[in-house]
């Protein structure tokens, strides 16, 4: 990477892009979490199905959320150079791959009492969590949609209405789960369904609004539409920028989530400490999540303008606000693992399990800043193939076995599961941030999915 550093000025820009994009990040899947908070005023069965259902879906959905930031190098990059039409195929392009990709999720979806009977889920719970999943496919169009709009109106820096339209779809869910629940203003208490049913009436609200509040960004490059949105070597091509993303969130979503359920082979107080932890782990992550999709922009606009200094001054300026935030994250993290872990419900069991699992996540914090910021910078050039490749070789094939020989065969239980999680990450940060040093040492080329020379594979 060229030995430069933002200048106030460019970091300033940074930072008014990426805490904006923060929440952008968040309020997709905070309907979940106010589904599953309400629910649990149903029952204890209600709870976990809502639970378990929301882990089934963003599961299946990560891959098709991943695949459509492929708009997040395409746009930004046209728009760094000036290039309309290239902006407008690619929106397009955009929704018919929101169209496209629907079908295969929703189908995955379908399939969710079979999945959890087959995986040994409680056998109360799988009615519930089949019928939330039953009611919030239809929902799952107008969510990719609204993906779509998202990363275009990102890439191009117009983020107030994804704040404003976000906020608001989040107060509605709330609403309508309360009308739809509990049975009020008329209708019928239909309990899980109710909740399923509020957001998915809200998905269908937060893509109208997106578009109805973003369309004068959105409006000129929808329409006319053009007959090359339906090219389907382009297409093709766009899906070769885009299922890497997929593929690597689903990676990363994918060994937490296993570990967790490693956990319960452990002890239902194990569960409990790794979800404290994991729960405050997910907080602070956001924040260099948001970092690094901020950064993905600039760096791709400035790759567009063909500036390389600027989009390596964009990469360490990403660099030092994500890791920088984390480093006063693990600080916390090392220096009150009680205090936190007393915020959570009144287990002292639980809360003892979790404490030293909260110290490991202030060990691994950093280098879970780095990575997702690595991560975002790399998108932003267009290098989406060496983080799949990356995240398998960090996670699965040196943390997992590490966690395995630590937790089970050495006999250190939930502390061995995690201390795997802190040498994956460690591990994958380090290799991302040496791709990203190389790929920021030579010209870049800018990601054309029209003309198939641009996406050879740089150095």
């Amino acid at each position: 990477m060229r030995a430069t550093v933002p200048t106030p000025a460019e970091f300033r820009a940074l930072v008014r892009l990426a805490v904006p994009v923060v929440a952008v990040q968040v309020g997709p899947m905070f309907m979940g979490v106010v589904d599953t908070l309400m629910v649990g005023h149903l029952s204890a069965r209600a709870l976990g199905a809502v639970a378990l259902a929301n882990l089934y879906f963003f599961t299946i959905a990560i891959a098709g959320v991943g695949t459509l930031m492929a708009l997040d190098p395409l746009v930004s990059q046209a728009v760094g150079a000036g290039d309309e039409p290239a902006i407008s195929r690619a929106l397009q392009r955009g929704l018919v791959l929101a169209c496209l990709g629907t079908v295969p999720v929703c189908l995955g979806l379908a399939l969710v009492r079979p999945v959890f009977a087959a995986a040994g889920e409680p056998a109360e719970l799988l009615d519930p969590a089949a019928a939330y999943i039953r009611v919030i496919i239809p929902g799952m169009l107008p969510f990719f949609i609204f993906v779509v709009f998202r990363q275009t109106l990102q890439a191009t820096r117009r983020i107030a209405p994804i704040v404003a339209v976000t906020l608001a779809a989040n107060l509605l869910n709330a609403g309508l789960n309360w009308v739809f629940i509990f049975g009020h203003l008329g209708s019928p208490a239909l309990g899980v369904a109710g909740a399923a049913l509020a957001t998915t009436i809200s998905r269908w609200a937060m893509a109208f609004a997106l578009l109805a509040a973003g369309w004068r960004e959105l409006g000129p490059r929808l329409l006319p539409w053009r007959r090359e949105a339906f090219d389907a070597g382009a297409l093709g091509r766009m899906l070769r920028v885009g299922l890497p993303i997929g593929g690597q969130m689903l990676l990363e979503y994918g060994i937490f989530a296993l570990v967790g359920a490693l956990m319960g082979r452990i002890g239902t107080l194990a569960v409990g400490g790794h979800q404290i932890a994991l729960n405050l782990a997910a907080l602070v992550f956001m924040v260099p999540q948001g970092t690094g999709a901020a950064t993905s922009v600039l760096v791709g606009q400035a790759i567009g303008a063909e500036d390389g200094a600027r989009a390596s001054r964009a990469a360490a300026g990403g660099l030092l606000l994500g890791g920088g935030f984390m480093v006063a994250s693990a600080a916390v993290f090392l220096a009150a693992p009680g205090f936190l872990a007393r915020l959570y419900p009144p287990d002292a069991a639980v809360q003892a399990v979790a404490r030293p699992l909260i110290e490991l996540a202030g060990a691994f914090a950093v280098f879970d800043g780095l990575q997702a910021v690595a991560i975002g910078i790399l998108r932003g050039i267009g290098d989406t193939r060496a983080p799949v490749v990356i995240s398998m070789l960090g996670y699965w094939l040196i943390g997992l076995p590490a966690s395995l020989l630590l937790g089970f065969r050495l006999g250190m239980g939930p502390p061995g599961l995690w201390w795997g999680l802190v040498l994956g990450l460690a591990v994958t940060a380090a290799v991302l941030l040496a791709r990203v040093r190389l790929r920021l040492r030579g010209r870049i080329r800018r990601l054309l999915v029209d003309h198939p020379v641009a996406l050879a594979g740089g150095p």
